[in-house]
């Protein structure tokens, strides 16, 4: 597929409403639709101010979106961000757009002096690597990781 002509512009509260239904197509292949849920979630993060999202817009409809989350670094006494959340509408997959958005989040990693831009890497989604590793991301040679679980799901 060629390109498609989009713009990636910092989201804010005015863009809830464009946004929920791409974060609840999102949250539907992890968790379940509900985009009652997806939609409270946005608006609290906008509120709180506590993620950057920026979206992808194509003919003024939203095509995708990426949500960032604010990390520190002790050892380097500098932010980290960590990239939560990477969605393309399945319209407009494989023309590029995932590619800029995670570009446009290198770019504001640099704009804040951040030390790096981290990502979870889901194991049922392998391809996740290749995409990443074109991108100049690699795999962290000091760390793994490992969760806790906390079982108080609602």
């Amino acid at each position: 597929m060629a390109a498609i002509a989009s713009t990636i512009e910092r989201a804010d509260s005015a863009d809830l409403d464009a946004l929920a239904p791409l974060f609840d197509d999102y949250r539907a292949f992890f968790a379940g639709p509900n985009v009652e849920e997806s939609k409270r979630f946005l608006r609290a993060r906008f509120e709180r101010g506590d993620s950057v999202i920026f979206v992808a817009r194509a003919r003024d409809e939203a095509i995708g979106f990426v949500q960032l989350y604010p990390l520190w670094s002790s050892w380097y006494c500098r932010r980290i961000w960590f990239l939560s959340d990477l969605y393309v509408s399945e319209s407009s997959r494989d023309a590029g757009v995932g590619k800029r958005l995670v570009e446009r989040v290198v770019a504001h990693a640099r704009e804040t002096n951040a030390s790096s831009v981290m990502v979870e890497l889901p194991h049922r989604e392998p391809h996740l690597k290749k995409f990443y590793a074109k991108l100049g991301f690699h795999e962290d040679e000091l760390f793994e990781l490992a969760r806790y679980e906390i079982a108080n799901r609602r």
